[in-house]
């Protein structure tokens, strides 16, 4: 798509020498180590989903005692498709995470449409969700004890998304370096919640586990949105391997950053669960808008403030991670020309890809004045699993197909199979749980095939739209001062 001429960017001195002040190679550099990839797994996975999916798992499903099965359950199977990945990202050293392994797997097709549901529903909803959740509790100490007006979240919500683009497009140290200290507020966020929680209940305070595991209310229909919102909070363990290629010693740095991160983030959830059932009893918590908040007003008295800010950060680290890793994804699909080629360039100066960064900021900004968080939540997560159960399949058919890829990290193979097989029973059983939101991800998934024979396979784009393309390409080239990366 839009093809254009790639200029160089060495100049020549006067005795015509490559210039020393010109020839420094233009390239993304090796600038994540192993504490800044737990950082960015961390960081990415502690976000909006812990102050969310309470909510959610327990009205899904029907007691205290099975939700705290489903978020263990949810824990469990997000290390497997951890695993999974880990094993993936080792042998394939590649940026991109999903869209990468789906064309090494599968091929430009099945790759294309995974990438088209990413950049027209899945990335932009999901980007949506954690900057809503920012906006609500970053408010929530200004309008206490009154609601929060839904319009204010929107605006300071897309304050605070602009913000993140801004940063990424800044620089990728600084973003690193920043996605740190967001941890540690993560971490901070929680703990104001876990060891208050625990005090009281290592007291005596037990009362809301009572007939903790009564069925009555359970129903296995609803089921797969519980596990959607736990698997939602735990989302964020694949994050690392959309940046390999900027990895250092990524055959070590990758297994390692994911399976400390998820060990750090299973023992935060259960403990930070326990703490708000000791507190709030299963009514409270499916009435409040912010559960964090409720817990804090409940037990820290004029400290309470103090925890929708760090929430807030905690969110608006999920959507600095995010944006770090995603656009990755489509520097690499532009590299594969499947997008325009202005969005594999890197600027000058900076070394930071700034189309790429900035490609999903209207369709998130649209999202956020037209969805709700949980309609949203529902309607991106289909995709998501779905994508990602396919991806899984892609890993053991690599097995088969290509049996001597070195593979310097390598899982048993009953892991990813349970993985995909848990992957696209949510998925199917959703269909039937909410169909109008997966019918509409699915749907919009399924236009993802036309696409691609009108723009990829037989690119039937007219003469002069293909010219207008190239314009605006080197048009944005100009404006943004990108050129592409030296290979």
């Amino acid at each position: 798509m839009g093809k254009m001429n790639r200029r160089s960017t060495k100049e020549k001195d006067a005795n015509g020498h490559p210039s020393a002040s010109k020839s420094k190679k233009v390239e993304l550099g090796k600038k994540v180590t192993l504490l800044s990839g737990i950082s960015v797994i961390t960081g990415t996975i502690i976000g909006a989903g812990i102050f969310i999916s309470p909510k959610g798992i327990l009205q899904h499903s029907g007691s205290v005692g099975m939700s705290l099965i489903v978020w263990i359950a949810c824990g469990v199977l997000s290390l497997f498709g951890a695993l999974s990945y880990a094993e993936l990202g080792t042998c394939i050293r590649k940026s991109g995470g999903h869209y990468t392994y789906l064309l090494e797997a599968f091929g430009p097709q099945v790759a294309f449409i995974n990438l088209w549901a990413n950049l027209v529903a899945i990335r932009p909803a999901g980007m949506a969700v954690i900057s809503l959740a920012f906006g609500q509790y970053i408010l929530e100490p200004l309008f206490t004890p009154c609601g929060v007006p839904p319009l204010a979240v929107k605006l300071v919500t897309a304050v605070g998304l602009t913000s993140v683009m801004v940063t990424n497009s800044m620089s990728v140290t600084w973003t690193a370096r920043i996605q740190i200290v967001l941890t540690f507020c993560k971490l901070v966020a929680l703990s104001l919640i876990i060891f208050p929680g625990l005090y009281y209940l290592f007291k005596g305070d037990s009362n809301n586990f009572e007939n903790a595991f009564e069925l009555n209310k359970v129903k296995i229909s609803s089921l797969p949105l519980a596990f959607y919102s736990g698997m939602y909070a735990y989302a964020g363990w694949f994050y690392l391997n959309f940046v390999t290629e900027e990895i250092d010693h990524p055959e070590r740095t990758v297994p390692l950053a994911i399976c400390i991160s998820m060990g750090i983030v299973m023992t935060c959830y259960v403990l930070i669960n326990l703490a708000y059932y000791t507190v709030m009893t299963a009514d409270e918590l499916l009435s409040s808008e912010s559960v964090a908040v409720t817990f804090a007003n409940k037990v820290m008295g004029d400290l309470s403030l103090a925890v929708p800010v760090f929430v807030a950060l905690s969110c608006y680290g999920s959507m600095n991670g995010c944006v770090l890793a995603l656009s990755r994804t489509f520097l690499v699909a532009s590299r594969e020309g499947q997008l325009p080629d202005v969005y594999s360039m890197i600027h000058l100066r900076r070394n930071t890809p700034i189309p790429a960064v900035l490609i999903l900021y209207p369709l998130t900004l649209l999202q956020l004045f037209v969805g709700d968080i949980y309609s949203l939540l529902n309607f991106m997560s289909f995709l998501r699993w779905l994508s990602i159960g396919v991806v899984v399949v892609g890993l053991i058919y690599l097995r088969y197909t290509q049996p001597d890829l070195p593979r310097p990290f390598k899982v048993p193979i009953f892991i990813p199979v349970v993985f995909s097989l848990t992957c696209f029973f949510m998925v199917f059983l959703s269909l039937y749980s909410d169909p109008i939101n997966t019918g509409t991800g699915f749907a919009i998934s399924l236009t993802g095939i036309p696409a691609y024979y009108i723009f990829i396979r037989f690119d039937c784009k007219p003469k002069w739209l293909k010219t207008t393309l190239d314009s605006i390409n080197r048009t944005v080239q100009i404006l943004l001062e990108v050129v592409p990366a030296d290979q």
